[in-house]
């Protein structure tokens, strides 16, 4: 029998108690039941990817649009969701926690929200307004029977990496505010990890992976609890479809040999929906 939305979201706070585990990003239903039928245990979704499956960049799809997106997610597998919020689609922190509220009725097990100024996209929110936006999520999320997870993100090491510091900072702020795990996307050097992890504990800490060469098994020993990709699941399966229509734009059908058989495409739909 598939499970409640109460249990995906016990399911998903158990995660977080102990051990790493990856939490892969799926951008659409079929994605989902993919990763959902290869046995991950949570998924989270991406703002990049599903921008890309509907034609759009990053950062130019809707609150309505995401809040679709997360409803059609939450209800396709049996497993948690962690919803890819952006920045709330709010400045204020009203509206932001207004915004949450609508979120929460999705369906989503956990929800991360980003310090990023939406009238600046380079720029951050100032430590004030974003503390105060993470403690009105904290409210919202409260308010609505406090069984969602709440996820902190700076992201400021996206665009200058020497930022560490700064970045720690913030995240502990977010903590003592009310985030439940905390992420930085863009740290990426061990001794960074590290020092993140021993800051926010015992909070988890979310790594976002950059460096392919890294492994499940070195970032658990850093003490990391999840591990997403982003948008790198959905830029993969677009580099293969995009190689291909470039071979036969010149021409050549040999990429076709390499395509996933449909009969094994079926089975595996096949089962993740009787699952969902």
């Amino acid at each position: 029998m598939p499970r409640t939305t109460a249990e995906k979201r016990a399911a998903f706070r158990s995660l977080h108690a102990s051990g790493c585990f990856v939490l892969p990003n799926p951008w659409d239903i079929g994605s989902a039941r993919m990763l959902q039928q290869l046995g991950f245990e949570a998924l989270a979704s991406t703002s990049s990817g599903y921008a890309w499956s509907t034609g759009r960049p990053d950062y130019a799809v809707t609150r309505d649009d995401v809040l679709q997106h997360l409803t059609a997610l939450s209800a396709a597998v049996d497993l948690p969701i962690n919803a890819d919020f952006e920045s709330g689609f709010a400045t204020e922190p009203e509206q932001l926690a207004a915004n949450v509220a609508l979120a929460i009725q999705t369906g989503i097990a956990g929800l991360s929200i980003e310090d990023r100024d939406l009238r600046r996209p380079t720029a951050l929110y100032d430590t004030a307004l974003a503390l105060e936006r993470i403690r009105a999520a904290r409210a919202a999320i409260d308010a609505a029977g406090g069984d969602v997870l709440l996820v902190a993100r700076t992201e400021g090491l996206l665009s200058d990496r020497s930022a560490l510091q700064p970045a720690i900072e913030r995240l502990v702020a977010f903590a003592e505010a009310g985030a439940d795990c905390l992420f930085a996307p863009g740290v990426t050097k061990p001794e960074d990890i590290a020092a993140m992890v021993r800051a926010v504990a015992p909070k988890p800490l979310n790594v976002l992976v950059l460096d392919s060469t890294q492994t499940l098994a070195q970032l658990r020993d850093l003490g990391v609890r999840r591990l997403s990709v982003g948008g790198a699941l959905a830029r993969s399966a677009w580099a293969g479809m995009l190689s291909a229509a470039r071979q036969l734009q010149a021409g050549s059908f040999a990429a076709l040999a390499s395509a996933t058989p449909g009969r094994e495409l079926n089975e595996l739909f096949r089962a993740s929906a009787q699952r969902g």
